[in-house]
């Protein structure tokens, strides 16, 4: 089925694939994972009571903060989920589906390599 678990997972690694040269070796090294809903505790943490309101998730230390000092860390995650990818999508009516999913990577790989929402919103048209 097109938007079984599987599909996003595809998508997904596919577009961290499809990356530029320069970025794609730091990102093949982070987590994706892909689930139906963020947990409650994800969603307390965030202070985000709609769960819909979560589509990604990156968790770990963006790289321009690593330090080779630092002690290992948990491994970086790129998190997706699915329903509220899906109830977004729905919602718009406008877009499809794979590039939505690409989106939502794009955006929390992003903030692997540092960048906050406010500067990634200074670039992205997505939402325009």
């Amino acid at each position: 089925m097109r938007h079984d678990l599987h599909h996003f997972e595809r998508i997904a690694r596919e577009t961290v694939a499809s990356l530029p040269d320069a970025f794609r070796p730091a990102a093949e090294h982070v987590l994706l994972r892909i689930a139906d809903w963020p947990e409650p505790g994800i969603l307390a943490d965030l202070g985000i009571e709609d769960a819909r309101d979560l589509t990604g998730l990156y968790e770990g230390i963006p790289m321009t903060e690593k330090s080779v000092f630092d002690m290992a860390p948990q491994p970086d995650v790129v998190w997706l989920f699915r329903k509220p990818i899906l109830a977004e999508w729905r919602e718009r009516g406008d877009v499809d589906l794979n590039d939505l999913i690409a989106h939502v990577v794009i955006h929390e790989f992003a903030h692997h390599f540092g960048w906050t929402d406010e500067q990634i919103g200074v670039i992205d048209q997505w939402w325009l």
